[in-house]
């Protein structure tokens, strides 16, 4: 049966408890999250021979976590992605947030949701288990207006789903764009990389970006291009790195940009469209037939390739993420949404209350 278990996983330096949760949803699949940064740090997840492994990276201890940014399981924001030239428009008045990626704004600054001890607890699913997390985050905070609450529930569904449902409230006009940030390897074994992993976006078009990894404000179709991971008639989708460094074709330079892909892949028109959260990615290791699959109603996910592990994070067992050993698909707006005015808007006012579902569905295949 689904079932939520809680514990103590260490102290913070000024001496506060962080809890841990860990769900199992009673059909394979066990999933633990903390309450720092409301963090997914462990995935285990059974392979087409019934064989359980950990999907995601992660860290062994609250003091390794503390060390790392890179960001590993956590919800980021306010803005999850990127503000160019740290800043943005609204009302007619400019606000200033923290830069802390050159002159720009990278997940909500250095003390983003991803740093933050919210709080957890165990809610209520009737389809499985679930535990709710929320964080008021005050008026100013990392330059952002508006006193904002926000809750992030993650259910464990007795088909082995994990649904990630959003809800924030604010006092003053503010912007929102939280996504969750997850690393994932489908083998299990986070010395070997993600590149053989089999990779589907329901998505024909990107919004490329300049060197700054600012997005310029067009939509470029990927048709023929190494961002096209639409499968094609006949065939199955094709492995993250066939073209990954690829030169010489059309769209070659965004990949030199980020090293490989960084990019956001357009999915729809406007976040929370009607009909609820629909495919939008699909994710296959040929070797051990574990199957990713990922639902949202945002407009946006950013496929990452992990182009920025170093080998400087002190993972789980010791290892050390090298790069390319996981990739993230964080489903979420626009990338600088508030300063590209053909992006959907990202804006929440008072009275209204912001939405997302996302949900990220495990199984294996022959």
């Amino acid at each position: 049966m689904a079932d939520v278990e809680e514990s103590v996983f260490g102290k913070t330096p000024d001496g506060r408890d962080v809890k841990m949760f860990t769900l199992s949803s009673g059909a394979g699949v066990t999933v633990r999250v903390m309450e720092r940064g409301a963090t997914v740090t462990s995935i285990l997840a059974p392979d087409r021979e019934g064989k359980v492994a950990d999907i995601v990276l992660g860290c062994d201890t609250l003091e390794d976590y503390l060390a790392n940014y890179s960001y590993m399981g956590a919800i980021v924001g306010r803005y999850g992605n990127r503000l160019g030239g740290a800043r943005f428009d609204l009302d007619g008045e400019t606000y200033r947030v923290t830069a802390n990626e050159g002159g720009n704004q990278l997940h909500g600054g250095w003390r983003g949701f991803d740093k933050v001890v919210w709080e957890g607890r165990v809610a209520a699913a009737p389809d499985g288990c679930a535990v709710a997390f929320r964080y008021l985050s005050p008026d100013g905070e990392e330059g952002y207006p508006g006193a904002l609450a926000l809750t992030v529930t993650y259910t464990l569904t007795r088909d082995n789903r994990l649904r990630i449902g959003y809800e924030g409230t604010t006092d003053k006009p503010t912007v929102l764009n939280p996504t969750h940030h997850s690393y994932f390897n489908l083998t299990g074994d986070p010395t070997r990389t993600v590149l053989g992993h089999r990779l589907a976006i329901a998505a024909a078009a990107i919004t490329p970006t300049d060197a700054g990894r600012i997005p310029t404000g067009e939509v470029r179709d990927v048709t023929g291009t190494p961002f096209d991971f639409r499968p094609q008639t006949g065939t199955v989708a094709r492995e993250i790195g066939f073209q990954i460094d690829a030169t010489g074709v059309e769209l070659a330079e965004q990949l030199a940009i980020g090293g490989g892909y960084d990019h956001n892949f357009v999915l729809r028109k406007d976040p929370g469209a009607p009909g609820g959260p629909a495919q939008a990615a699909e994710v296959f290791e040929p070797e051990g037939g574990r199957v990713l699959t990922v639902f949202t109603d945002q407009p946006g996910m950013q496929f990452y390739s992990g182009n920025g592990l170093s080998g400087s994070v002190r993972g789980k067992g010791g290892v050390r993420y090298g790069r390319r050993t996981g990739f993230c698909l964080e489903a979420q707006n626009f990338p600088d949404a508030p300063n590209q005015p053909r992006f959907p808007s990202a804006v929440l006012r008072p009275g209204e209350v912001y939405r997302q579902v996302t949900v990220y569905g495990f199984s294996a295949r022959g």
